[in-house]
């Protein structure tokens, strides 16, 4: 837990409640906290290769994005999540999106950005409502709406202090809705979600991590088929993208109707207000029990 990402603090707790949560009747637990400047050597790791499963409950870039799993793959370890290439995709949001087009998945109407790009060029693309964020950050760092071309260049500044890309979307204002995936090949989707954010216009970072930020429905009061096509949806974008263990694909709805994909979360929160253990406790698998599959999902991968 922890690391040199933006969500270095998300990571903290989520890795505390996961060792809060670990049966120690089971598991013999070596908490590894990264410190903000990445230079710690873990103390041990892998004393007992065989039998050693590392628990990554790190965000962001450096623990979501393939880096911490390279390391991993290279020491022989096994550990909890996807593998270097679908982490490398799921935090990538530009290559995860070509990828969702190649798929023929719905996604929002956009466009990437550098510092080259000309607010003109934006303009002539899409219109106002815009919703900006970094290509390579989760937890909603980084992340705003703009309603006009001063509001635009200010959110397009604030968004390249975390990267050199920046997508701009068309804003869709419609209902949000997350789903939780589990497991490796044969994997399922779990209860679907719906977000209502209190804190701000969006599920941005205050309503995702503070008390009463937002309210959260599980399961979504939607009909069976919505919730069939969302989960299908779901299932499909973990496949597409390779995933492994568990993960969570973020939904807009446009229009009443059409579920559009936003991203998917190769290592979904795991803190105390976190959408991923909601979803699994609807379905009668309690926080413990959710870990010990995703250690069994470690174990068993090939």
């Amino acid at each position: 837990m922890g690391g040199r990402s933006p969500e270095h603090e998300v990571s903290l707790m989520s890795g505390a409640e996961v060792l809060k949560h670990l049966d120690s009747k089971k598991y013999e637990i070596v908490p590894i906290t990264i410190p903000r400047n990445g230079t710690r050597i873990p103390d041990r790791v892998g004393d007992d290769r065989k039998n050693t499963i590392v628990f990554i409950a790190m965000h962001g870039i450096y623990g979501e994005d393939g880096t911490i799993q390279g390391m991993l793959e290279a020491m022989g370890l096994r550990y909890t999540g996807s593998g270097i290439l679908a982490s490398a995709l799921g935090m990538d949001k530009l290559h995860f999106r070509k990828l969702m087009i190649a798929e023929g998945i719905t996604i929002p109407q956009y466009m990437a950005v550098d510092k080259e790009t000309k607010i003109s060029e934006i303009e002539k693309k899409l219109k106002y409502l815009l919703f900006v964020k970094p290509n390579a950050q989760g937890s909603s760092v980084g992340a705003g709406i703009a309603k006009n071309r001063l509001e635009l260049v200010k959110r397009i500044k604030e968004a390249q202090k975390y990267g050199t890309t920046v997508l701009v979307d068309e804003y869709i204002s419609g209902r949000e809705f997350t789903c939780a995936v589990l497991g490796n090949e044969d994997c399922c989707a779990l209860p679907v979600v719906e977000i209502k954010p209190l804190k701000g216009d969006f599920f941005d970072y205050a309503s995702k991590y503070t008390e009463s930020g937002s309210e959260e429905i599980c399961p979504a009061k939607i009909s069976l088929g919505l919730t069939k096509q969302i989960q299908t949806l779901a299932v499909k974008v973990y496949k597409a993208v390779g995933c492994r263990g568990f993960g969570r694909v973020d939904f807009l709805l446009k229009d009443d109707k059409t579920p559009v994909v936003l991203e998917i979360n190769t290592i979904p929160g795991l803190t105390p207000a976190s959408l991923f253990p909601k979803s699994a406790k609807a379905v009668g698998i309690s926080y413990s029990e959710l870990l010990d599959k995703l250690i069994k999902y470690a174990h068993d991968r090939n």
